[in-house]
């Protein structure tokens, strides 16, 4: 049965998945890790099942551990079959183990034997990885919006969009903000596995003729790490950075910052206790501690400004274009922004 299920490579595959559901029949530990975006776990093991598995195909070969593979999930096949029914609606289904191999064609003849048309991606999980790694890498249009902390990058980000450009938001991937006090708030992070998936979903969708704009990170963002030919092509980009005085963006970080616990700012404080020294990380927290935010924030932002300006003075300076601006209206940075790059839109 397993040699007339359709095959198809990564790029297929993909397109596919625009109208057909994904089954993931990897263990559910395998899943969390990283998976398809949009793909439905429907586990042929459950994560000690596959570990025992692997061991008797390990040391007793092929035969023996689908013979006991099979014994351990019998009274769960009608459940498996019903989840990918409700899935599929009884029709075509997409389907991927780690390499397309003894998982998915299990679970393809299980399915098919329902009446479904299973579709298995040649090479599993592991192409997909190999075929979205690839693109990442692969030089494109960029435009990175920087600026200071506090400049309200994110939003201008976010109003570009809405005056016709492309984005990806890169924190809104990583659910983090990027510095020491960016998880407040976050839903919990993706794996840099998955965060690398979620990215190349998000991208290729963009129009590869016209810039897309992103905003100016570290490597990594939260515990979230870019895939390095990725961010590399971010670093060779060209950068408009906003230059606003602290002292305008001081009310946007006391409003955005000051909802969360003290002990929640007190412990990021701490992330970068050393950096700021040891007075100064007393000064700011007692100041926290006594509701005295503007003087915390303007301790933590001296050591982001002094950070950031040496960072962008480590890039191509024929690729760097500083806006100053003395205001913190989104709009009118998002048009400045924008005037400024009417030479890379092109």
């Amino acid at each position: 049965m397993a040699d007339k299920i359709l095959r198809v490579d990564a790029a297929s595959f993909l397109d596919l998945s625009l109208k057909i559901p994904v089954a993931d029949v990897r263990s559910p530990g395998e899943f969390r890790q990283g998976r398809i975006p949009g793909a439905v776990n429907i586990p042929l093991f459950d994560d000690s099942q596959r570990a025992m598995v692997g061991a008797l195909y390990t040391h007793q070969g092929r035969a023996e551990a689908a013979i006991s593979g099979i014994g351990m999930i019998a009274p769960e096949l009608s459940g498996k079959m019903k989840k990918a029914m409700e899935l599929s609606q009884g029709g075509d289904l997409l389907l991927y183990c780690w390499r397309g191999g003894m998982r998915s064609e299990s679970m393809a003849w299980l399915f098919s034997a329902a009446g479904m048309k299973p579709v298995i991606l040649e090479g599993g999980y592991k192409a997909y990885r190999n075929f979205i790694l690839s693109s990442l890498a692969e030089k494109k249009k960029y435009i990175i919006l920087g600026g200071l902390t506090g400049s309200g990058k994110t939003s201008v980000l976010k109003e570009l969009e809405s005056l016709g450009q492309q984005i990806t938001d890169l924190e809104g991937l990583a659910c983090h903000k990027g510095s020491a006090f960016g998880a407040l708030g976050q839903k919990e992070q993706p794996s840099s596995e998955h965060f690398a998936n979620l990215l190349y979903s998000e991208i290729s969708f963009k129009n590869p003729s016209k810039p897309l704009w992103l905003e100016d990170e570290s490597k990594n963002i939260g515990t979230v790490f870019m895939p390095d030919p990725f961010y590399s092509n971010m670093r060779d980009a060209p950068v408009i950075a906003l230059m606003i005085p602290a002292e305008v963006r001081l009310p946007r970080l006391i409003e955005e910052y000051t909802v969360f616990p003290k002990d929640e700012l007190l412990a990021s404080i701490q992330k970068i206790s050393r950096r700021l020294g040891g007075d100064k990380t007393h000064t700011a927290s007692e100041a926290v501690l006594h509701d005295d935010f503007e003087t915390a924030i303007k301790i933590v932002l001296d050591y982001y400004d002094i950070a950031y300006r040496y960072g962008l003075s480590k890039r191509d300076k024929e690729k760097v274009i500083v806006i100053e601006t003395d205001t913190a209206d989104t709009r009118t940075n998002a048009l400045r922004v924008l005037e400024a790059a009417q030479g890379l839109l092109t």
